[in-house]
């Protein structure tokens, strides 16, 4: 059982749901060298007439090394049924272990992008922008108290280029 493509005009998801409750993982790097992490803050929308995703990453974790120097990466939906393993990629570091293969799950690739092959929906994006959240920007100050280690998220939007949905 594959993946077929689908039209992002015919595909419809909850929003807060997808990041709030489920979480996904992005998935970055070539067929030498990968890492994936879980997110819970992300968005979809449109920008510059474009179909796009954003997601946020702290500077210390591995995977930005990753999204940082591929031009593409992946986003990956699971639903509920994988929020062990979600649960365990989002604190363990691929710098010091396989945890891919560790949480049982194995990585394909499309048109060269890889993405965890176990997933229900996969996202496959080309980065249009990025910046690093400003706490001097911040309206709300208390925005700041998701940030006591001072460790800003960057901000990457991509453009959707294909979504992939499990046959």
């Amino acid at each position: 059982m594959g993946f077929v493509e689908i039209d992002a005009d015919k595909f419809e998801l909850n929003p807060f749901k997808f990041w709030d409750k489920d979480w996904a993982l992005v998935t970055a790097g070539t067929k030498d060298s990968v890492n994936t992490m879980t997110v819970g803050w992300g968005n979809f929308g449109i920008l510059w007439g474009k179909k796009v995703v954003s997601i946020y990453i702290r500077p210390q974790r591995y995977t930005k090394e990753f999204v940082d120097k591929n031009h593409r990466f992946s986003v990956t939906y699971f639903g509920e049924e994988r929020k062990k393993e979600m649960a365990y990629l989002g604190t363990v570091s691929g710098r010091d272990e396989d945890k891919i293969s560790k949480a049982g799950l194995t990585v394909a690739y499309h048109d060269g992008v890889p993405y965890i092959n176990e997933g229900k929906i996969v996202f496959i994006c080309r980065k249009l922008w990025e910046t690093e959240i400003n706490p001097e920007r911040f309206i709300d100050k208390s925005i700041d108290n998701f940030y006591p280690e001072k460790d800003y998220h960057t901000q990457y939007i991509a453009e959707v280029e294909k979504i992939l949905i499990r046959e």
